[in-house]
């Protein structure tokens, strides 16, 4: 998501971090011909702009005051090739849907960054030979849409690929010597330790390319954590391992490390409060670190009844919240004010009856984009899938669309 600062001593690397660069970029394809400062695209929370419910970007800009956007994600085809596509399913060369979006965001003088990877799903570094040809793929979405910055989400099942992980690392170097002041994060597991082995190695193979991004971000959820202090412990433990990496002190590794947070309810059944959010981020900008965001704007809303039912949705955060609660840290972060004013407490609406899809059956198959029915809820296929019940696994190949 970040690049300029690589070739900065400490002391400049650290007083860039706390108060943010412009991204150099020229004119491009999509119009776009000026960037956000760069601390806006290190507080972009990701938006799923095709899935689950996605929310309307402007609503959540004036509610706000948010202006940039992590849009996810980019992975190869379903089907094989080295072609970007959203979600596996669309291919970027053709996407009318992900464009309007965007034009949405910058007619209100906003910005969007691009993650590709995430969990699950075919990566590019996967299905492509090479870096330069790895690099070529996503050249293909920077161009489409003017990018100013980027994210390389790597985590399961692609970073224990020792030869994807060399091909995203060795694109994200190339991509970022070959648009210059392209913004550029690393973002990866977390764990109480910091990261794990596989992401030390990522953070390894970065060194041996001689690659540098604006920062690596850990995600910490989904491994055990309880509340804020676990997950600022984390943080800590992370930049040793930062340092003793790259040969960085601190205040270095700091001004390139970045959180990746999950507000409400994470998919382990962990819960993140708007207090925890404030304590990491507290913590984030004391110590200047380069970015904070959190997975994901599709969740920033309180659930129904319908939908809550104790479990983790796509669609909401499983807590008590206002709509966009959560975006306000990411606002904070940026070092912009939220707008002022006691809110509306949410109410509890009422659900809307949706009808139910073709009840799921054990002995069909499935491919991606399939939709059923399991359990008073739709749901849709991530991939090729048979005798797998929906909601029987938090990373499972169907995603919950809802009550019905």
């Amino acid at each position: 998501m970040r690049r300029l600062r690589a070739c900065l001593g400490a002391a400049a690397a650290v007083t860039l971090a706390a108060a943010g660069t412009t991204a150099l970029v020229a004119s491009n394809a999509s119009g776009a011909t000026s960037a956000l400062g760069n601390r806006w695209y290190a507080a972009a929370p990701y938006l799923m702009p095709l899935d689950n419910d996605p929310p309307d970007p402007a609503a959540i800009m004036d509610a706000t005051g948010l202006k940039a956007f992590q849009l996810a994600f980019v992975l190869a085809p379903n089907g094989g090739g080295c072609t970007p596509t959203w979600g596996g399913t669309a291919p970027v060369s053709s996407d009318t849907a992900v464009q309007s979006v965007i034009n949405t965001i910058r007619a209100r003088g906003g910005d969007v960054s691009v993650s590709i990877g995430g969990y699950g799903g075919t990566k590019l570094g996967q299905a492509c030979s090479d870096a330069a040809s790895t690099a070529a793929a996503y050249q293909q979405v920077i161009t489409k849409y003017g990018l100013h910055a980027i994210d390389f989400d790597l985590e399961e099942p692609e970073y224990e690929n020792t030869a994807a992980v060399r091909n995203e690392i060795g694109a994200a170097k190339i991509l970022q010597q070959n648009n210059p002041g392209l913004y550029v994060s690393v973002t990866t597991a977390g764990t109480a330790d910091g990261t794990g082995w596989f992401g030390k190695q990522m953070l390894l193979e970065a060194k041996s390319q001689g690659f540098t991004p604006n920062n690596f971000s850990i995600m910490p959820f989904d491994g055990g954590f309880n509340g804020a202090a676990s997950q600022t412990g984390a943080l800590t433990n992370f930049n040793t391992i930062l340092q003793s990496t790259f040969g960085w002190d601190q205040a270095t590794a700091y001004a390139h490390e970045g959180f990746s947070g999950m507000n409400g309810r994470s998919d382990t059944g962990e819960y993140f409060s708007q207090a925890d959010f404030q304590t990491v981020l507290d913590y984030a900008t004391s110590h200047r670190m380069d970015r904070f965001t959190f997975w994901s704007l599709n969740r920033d809303r309180q659930c129904t009844p319908a939908d809550n039912g104790g479990r983790t949705s796509g669609t909401c955060s499983s807590v008590t919240q206002n709509s966009w609660d959560f975006a306000k840290y990411s606002v904070k972060f940026a070092g912009a004010t939220p707008p002022t004013g006691t809110p509306t407490p949410t109410p509890t609406p009422t659900p809307t009856p949706t009808s139910c899809k073709t009840a799921w059956s054990a002995s069909a198959v499935y491919t991606a984009g399939n939709e059923v029915s399991y359990g008073k809820h739709n749901w849709k296929a991530k991939w090729w899938t048979q005798n797998e019940t929906p909601g029987a696994a938090e990373w499972g190949p169907w995603q919950d669309e809802g009550a019905c």
